[in-house]
């Protein structure tokens, strides 16, 4: 786990989602979905302290030294928005999108995160964990989490041309989804499972993704908040005065 140093994050809100996904449906289903995310990432600007991601805000991202995958640049320009404006912008990375390189630490100014870490927000500490990994069932993808994970074997697949590379990463990605959405490897108890020994060893509030179903537990002295998703939830959580909630965006929040 990598810890990340107290921060002074406690005179307005912060603001966390996850799993928006973008790339993974249609041309057009996407084009909304963006324009939602926009939507809430406009609304929440005046008032956000500090933002968190945490996780697969692309259901694919694949950052070769030179080269980005094409499209989402009016996201990528809403979040900039936020750096720029000395609001700090924290990107966990999730399982679709953690082959991440310099360009969103160097270029948009975000602290990007590739382990879970805990930080201290508002008097309250703060743990931070997509969520995927923790499913004890799951076999397979915690075999192979730290192969695709691997620096030799991401520096490999950048040697494949970009058209190429992003072509056959994202026809994995949604292989993947197909075979894995029908079954149960019991995410939700392995989940609860890391969030209650989290909160026993001191933490106040744990924040994860990847499972798509919102969700908020008090376990124990603290809260457990699995953020949903940005497909069909459209639900983020608000941090203020050092109590959290769980919302849903509905274009006036």
């Amino acid at each position: 786990m990598n810890a990340v140093q107290p921060n002074a994050y406690s005179t307005m809100t912060t603001y966390f989602f996850s799993d928006v996904h973008l790339g993974l449906g249609t041309k057009e289903t996407e084009r909304h979905k963006e324009d939602r995310l926009l939507a809430f990432l406009h609304g929440i600007f005046p008032t956000t302290d500090a933002l968190f991601i945490v996780g697969d805000l692309f259901d694919f991202w694949f950052e070769y030294k030179t080269v980005i995958p094409k499209g989402f640049h009016r996201t990528l320009t809403a979040l900039q928005e936020f750096t720029d404006a000395g609001k700090p912008v924290h990107y966990l990375a999730g399982n679709h999108d953690f082959w991440m390189g310099d360009f969103f630490a160097q270029d948009l100014g975000m602290r990007v995160h590739f382990d879970p870490f805990e930080i201290s927000i508002q008097d309250k500490r703060v743990y931070l964990h997509h969520g995927d990994g923790l499913a004890e069932n799951d076999l397979g993808y915690r075999l192979i989490k730290p192969v695709l994970r691997n620096r030799f074997n991401i520096w490999l697949y950048r040697w494949l041309h970009p058209d190429l590379g992003v072509r056959l990463a994202r026809g994995s990605s949604r292989t993947s989804r197909e075979y894995t959405s029908q079954k149960h490897y019991g995410e939700e108890e392995g989940m609860i499972r890391e969030a209650t020994k989290k909160i026993r060893e001191g933490v106040d509030i744990v924040i994860m993704g990847h499972r798509h179903k919102p969700n908020v537990q008090h376990l124990d002295h603290g809260v457990y908040v699995n953020l949903g998703d940005w497909i069909s939830h459209n639900t983020y959580a608000a941090l203020r005065n050092g109590t959290i909630e769980l919302n849903t965006w509905e274009g006036s929040n």
